[in-house]
């Protein structure tokens, strides 16, 4: 279960990229969406897909199965959960097509963003934008415009 920071930046993140992306067909954010590739169903905090990848039923509505891995991840810590668990789950999406993970830990205040075959990137400087996919370029915010979500 959600604790109240990781819940808060779920849905304002999730809100945002779909305020972004969502009106010009680029990309939907889903939180806590099932994904079943790869012999294992993971459930991210969030999950992006581009508009073309977006599965849909006989009816031409979004899907309510999802056999394919996301474009993006992101997961957001909890005190209390194992950050080895949730890099293997994005460790997992890359390995079968996600374009970028984002591991968001909001007690140190930082972004850990991973790419196929890259290495790990930390973003820990209030001013810096943070990366995100090619298609999404439309997205800019830093980590401070991130972690105001916080603030009451």
């Amino acid at each position: 279960m959600s604790q109240g920071k990781r819940s808060l930046l779920k849905g304002e993140l999730t809100a945002l990229i779909n305020r972004v992306l969502k009106p010009e067909s680029i990309a939907w954010a889903f939180p806590e969406l099932r994904c079943t590739f790869g012999e294992r169903s993971i459930v991210p905090d969030i999950t992006v897909f581009t508009y073309d990848r977006l599965p849909s039923d006989e009816n031409g509505e979004v899907s309510n199965t999802f056999l394919i891995p996301p474009d993006w991840t992101i997961e957001i810590l909890s005190p209390d959960q194992s950050q080895t668990r949730v890099t293997k789950n994005i460790l997992h999406c890359l390995k079968y097509g996600t374009q970028m993970g984002w591991l968001i830990d909001p007690e140190d205040k930082s972004v850990f963003v991973y790419r196929p075959k890259q290495e790990i990137e930390i973003f820990d400087e209030l001013e810096v934008t943070l990366p995100v996919p090619n298609w999404a370029i439309n997205l800019q915010f830093t980590i401070k415009d991130l972690f105001a979500y916080l603030l009451k």
